[in-house]
């Protein structure tokens, strides 16, 4: 099967999105990462937010992910960060290449 990892989390500001970004590359626990402008609404201590974030979607292999989860909670601005994950089935080339870049 060509199973690849999608992570997806978010980040206060891009200063902080992109470093992130830089060392799941550097450290070689993502091939590739996207990084997206959103607004948020969201429940914080009884309260409504409503926030500008940057989400960061991660592409990689399936057996990081606990990796990936321990970098992001260390890595995270946020006391309880969103780390939402799913494998997916790739495309033959697109899995080559992410399994050759990690």
């Amino acid at each position: 099967m060509r199973e690849v990892l999608i992570l997806t989390t978010t980040e206060s500001n891009e200063t902080r999105a992109k470093n992130i970004a830089k060392l799941l590359i550097e450290n070689q626990l993502a091939a590739c990462v996207s990084i997206k402008y959103i607004d948020s609404i969201y429940r914080w201590e009884d309260d409504i937010e409503e926030n500008k974030e940057i989400e960061i979607t991660i592409k990689s292999k399936p057996e990081l992910k606990d990796d990936l989860i321990v970098f992001l909670q260390k890595m995270s601005s946020y006391d309880v960060p969103q780390i939402l994950y799913k494998k997916f089935q790739a495309e033959e080339k697109y899995f080559d290449w992410l399994n050759k870049s990690i």
